[in-house]
């Protein structure tokens, strides 16, 4: 592979000429803008778990606690987020400021997890009983946060009817509303090894523990509510913590089955988290309620997300036979607004869950108003309600920070050969366990052929496994002296002046779209589906690794020799890796263009998920850096093209590794 090292050495860029000669032929389409995608609704709905038919009250009661164990233990709480559950509750009351009548305001923070604290206004009623009722209020995507005037007087109401009533503020909303907690960012944990999901999780649990700590708090009624991204909180928190006894989520979920086919339902990061369709849908988040009282509110011509006429039925129909069996069918209820019908926790809304807080909470009580109190004149302006927050409070890119720092584990490479194999022979299971690599075939069909300006040009159509097709695009001049399959961040259609350069090489060129890039992206909501992929328990990076390597081997076995492979961009380039990795002998060689020079780098930048989802692969940087995947990629060599400083630093001395496998490779070859 002399050749290979020497012509990328050379490299520095690309004729225009050659990209307009070949770009064209690169990008024609093949399988077209929607292919993936209607593969991808394919793939994740039979891997969405459904309902079981419920015919037993007590079983279901304990199949709905083996399920929330599952979801505490395998998704929410992984990695560190073990140790920050541990923690008691940390409480810093503030000062007190003027409410209205019958009821007071303080302010507080309270530390969800370690350095991350979150600003809370208690709305404290001037009448209690003995027993007072509490309410977690939580909101949605609203820039506004606590501050929300729709949400303020719904506090006011509850506190004025005799509740405590906690008012949270959301990560990345009103005064957390910083790039560090941009909800694309908690992808960073995941990257980590530790779950992105728990930060949301403890911030709604402890503002629980805040409440139930208040003196007089009745335990047996603890409500939550919340509109849209506060909608899907209050499901979570609900159906995974029993200590909440009646819920009222507004306009905030759906099933993911139903999101599959309303794509403005897709959530989110924490909404779609890593693993979670592994074992429960929405459905099931829904029924896990039983028998506690249950209030889902949705609008009728919804302007965001959610709408009652496709949201609501399924979750009706997943639920109400459970509080059937279970005796309680009065216990679940639904409301639909159609004045205004928009995305709101209007008056009409909230007049719902007064009534339903009437019927559970205040039985009996023949002074219980079910009507909205006027209020509108103590709705307080943002500045009035801030809360003194420390200077390095902590969010989810320190977080991570924290976290890499003794990342990957056990990073040091052997210097002896047989400690050298056996050490890949297990980094390799466990780089297949984490990326869910899959040993794929492809099997290819013709799509067409033609020649231009010499430049000989075959259309491939690979079926990928039973699930993905894969657009290839064949190029010869003359007789080839090899083969190298062509794979770039921009897409193939952006490949044109590599793919002269290697054909002036006399290689022949494969140029490929994988999952996610060129003609294989989705037309919209991009990372969404990405998501989606992974919350069912497979993994975008293990996916387009597959592939790659699926595509080597019909490489190999219709030109009878291995591949090289050409990665242009920093993503792919990782793909590459973990294609070698997991897949010895499926690439005989691998030239990354500009490469990462370590996954920590994303971390540093304050990467979000939505800008390359495939590296954010749960647990990846836990037990492998790029170093370390360029250690597992041997026997393929490896050449660096453009490397960073960073990219110098981290891949020097990988020659002396090459060396213990009898290869003579230095990845830094010719660099300056």
């Amino acid at each position: 592979m002399r050749w290979f090292i020497g012509l990328f050495v050379a490299i520095s860029a690309m004729p225009l000429f050659a990209q307009e000669k070949l770009n064209p032929l690169l990008g024609a389409e093949i399988i077209g803008p929607k292919q993936t995608l209607t593969e991808l609704q394919e793939y994740v709905d039979p891997r969405i778990p459904r309902m079981p038919d419920v015919k037993e009250g007590k079983q279901w009661l304990e199949q709905a606690e083996m399920l929330r164990q599952q979801v505490l233990d395998q998704v929410v709480f992984r990695g560190e987020a073990r140790q920050w559950r541990q923690r008691d509750v940390q409480i810093e009351w503030l000062d007190a400021i003027k409410g209205g009548d019958g009821y007071s305001i303080k302010k507080l923070r309270y530390e969800a997890l370690p350095g991350l604290w979150i600003p809370a206004l208690l709305y404290e009623p001037e009448k209690k009983g003995e027993k007072v009722p509490l309410s977690l209020a939580v909101n949605g995507h609203d820039g506004a946060g606590k501050a929300a005037p729709y949400k303020q007087i719904r506090c006011i109401n509850m506190a004025k009817r005799g509740m405590y009533v906690l008012n949270v503020e959301w990560l990345g909303m009103g005064q957390l509303r910083t790039p560090g907690y941009r909800h694309y960012a908690m992808n960073q944990l995941d990257l980590c090894g530790t779950s992105g999901l728990s930060p949301f999780y403890l911030a709604m649990a402890r503002g629980l523990d805040v409440l139930l700590g208040l003196p007089g708090a009745d335990k047996d009624r603890v409500a939550v509510s919340g509109l849209s991204g506060g909608g899907w909180q209050t499901i979570i928190i609900s159906s995974l913590d029993t200590r909440v006894k009646l819920s009222n989520p507004v306009a905030g979920y759906s099933s993911f089955r139903t999101r599959l086919k309303h794509f403005k339902d897709l959530g989110d990061s924490e909404q779609t988290p890593t693993d979670l369709a592994r074992f429960v849908d929405y459905t099931h988040l829904t029924a896990m309620l039983a028998p506690r009282p249950l209030l889902l509110t949705y609008n009728s011509k919804d302007n965001c997300c959610f709408e009652s006429g496709y949201a609501l039925p399924p979750l009706l129909d997943a639920a109400r036979p459970v509080f059937a069996t279970l005796g309680v069918e009065k216990s679940i209820r639904s409301h639909v607004n159609n004045d205004p019908g928009t995305h709101n926790f209007e008056k009409d809304n909230r007049q719902a869950l007064y009534r339903m807080l009437g019927d559970f909470f205040f039985a009996g009580d023949k002074n219980y108003q079910t009507d909205e109190i006027a209020c509108a004149d103590q709705v307080k302006k943002a500045d009035e309600l801030n809360v003194a927050l420390p200077a390095m409070n902590a969010d989810f890119n320190s977080l991570a920070k924290s976290l890499m720092e003794k990342l990957p584990q056990n990073a040091e490479l052997p210097t002896e050969k047989t400690a050298a194999i056996q050490w890949q022979k297990e980094r390799r299971k466990e780089l297949r366990d984490i990326t869910r690599f899959a040993d794929l075939q492809a099997a290819a069909s013709k799509v067409r052929s033609e020649t231009k300006d010499g430049t000989s040009v075959t259309y491939w159509r690979l079926k990928v496994g039973d699930a993905w097709s894969i657009p290839a695009v064949e190029l010869t001049r003359g007789e080839p002296k090899g083969t190298t399959i062509l794979i770039g961040d921009a897409g193939r259609a952006a490949l044109g002046g590599e793919a002269e350069e290697l054909l002036a090489a006399g290689q022949r060129v494969i140029a490929v779209d994988l999952f996610y890039f060129g003609e294989c992206k989705f037309p919209s909501h991009q990372v969404l589906f990405a998501l989606m992929l992974a919350t069912t328990g497979e993994r975008p990076l293990g996916l387009q690794a597959s592939q790659l390597a699926a595509v080597a081997k019909w490489t190999k076995e219709s030109f009878q020799h291995p591949p090289a492979c050409v990665a242009v961009g920093p993503r792919l380039g990782v793909v590459a890796l973990v294609c070698a990795g997991c897949a010895p002998e499926s690439l005989q060689s691998i030239a990354m263009h500009k490469p990462l020079g370590s996954l920590k780098e994303i971390i540093e930048q304050n990467k979000t998920v939505d800008q390359m989802p495939e590296l954010f692969c749960f647990g990846l940087l836990e037990k492998c850096d790029l170093r370390q995947l360029a250690a597992l990629a041997a026997p393929a060599t490896l050449q660096l093209i453009e490397p960073g400083e960073r990219a110098k630093k981290e891949f020097n001395g990988l020659r002396e590794w090459y060396g213990l496998f009898g290869l003579k490779c230095d990845p830094l070859a010719g660099v300056q």
